[in-house]
């Protein structure tokens, strides 16, 4: 077995207090970022995108892997399929008794329903695709590993990649979601992850007052 190739890794070590600093300035800046469902139908660079899916590229993943494929999508007939397949399967989950009532009842201050609009109106969907498996250059299926862990940390970072350049999202998980893998025609091994519509927030763009857990509760030091 060949040993993979090692190169030297040196990241320049930040004084104390700038680190703080960095610290501070970066958790007000995320501290910022809420989930939006009204969003501006203002053009958006797709380099923009692109540049979020490099940032989210650059998360960890089970041996490299990198088990996660980004599709954009920006045309309008395709955003439309995708709309009515989400708000056919939401109405089963929310007038069709398929969501539980104290998952209902959770959602009910969010004011969440089936209608998802906002699917034509954003200039960008993004749908990240998890790679349940592999295939090696002679198409032999290769194994992937901790393929959730890894594809859900590179959304994490394409959500801060985004939120960082002023644009909005939220996390869009309808279920079931194999209609994503019908209307994208991808291939087998892929499995829908999360469907994010991008944009820049409506100018009367409202969310709800939440508070966050404050570190005593989310953190425990030993």
């Amino acid at each position: 077995m060949t040993e993979p190739p090692f190169i030297p890794y040196r990241p320049p070590r930040i004084p104390e207090p700038e680190l703080l600093e960095r610290a501070q300035l970066f958790y007000e800046l995320m501290d910022g970022r809420r989930t939006v469902r009204m969003f501006s139908p203002d053009p958006v660079p797709r380099e923009a995108i692109e540049r979020a899916i490099a940032t989210a590229s650059t998360a960890p993943s089970g041996a490299h892997r990198q088990p996660w494929t980004f599709v954009v999508i920006g045309e309008a007939g395709v955003k439309r399929q995708i709309r009515e397949a989400a708000e056919e399967e939401e109405r089963t989950n929310y007038e069709g008794g398929r969501l539980p009532d104290d998952w209902r009842e959770a959602l009910e201050p969010l004011g969440t329903d089936s209608h998802k609009e906002f699917l034509e109106i954003v200039p960008w969907i993004v749908v990240l695709f998890e790679h349940r498996y592999g295939f090696d250059s002679d198409g032999t299926r290769r194994k992937n590993y901790y393929v959730k862990e890894s594809v859900g940390i590179a959304c994490g970072l394409f959500i801060t990649a985004l939120h960082q350049m002023g644009l909005a999202t939220l996390t869009h998980t309808p279920s079931p979601m194999a209609f994503l893998t019908k209307v994208l025609r991808r291939p087998e091994n892929e499995r829908p992850f999360a469907l994010l519509p991008i944009g820049y927030p409506a100018p009367d763009c409202e969310v709800p007052d939440l508070t966050r857990k404050p570190l005593d509760q989310v953190m425990v030091a030993i």
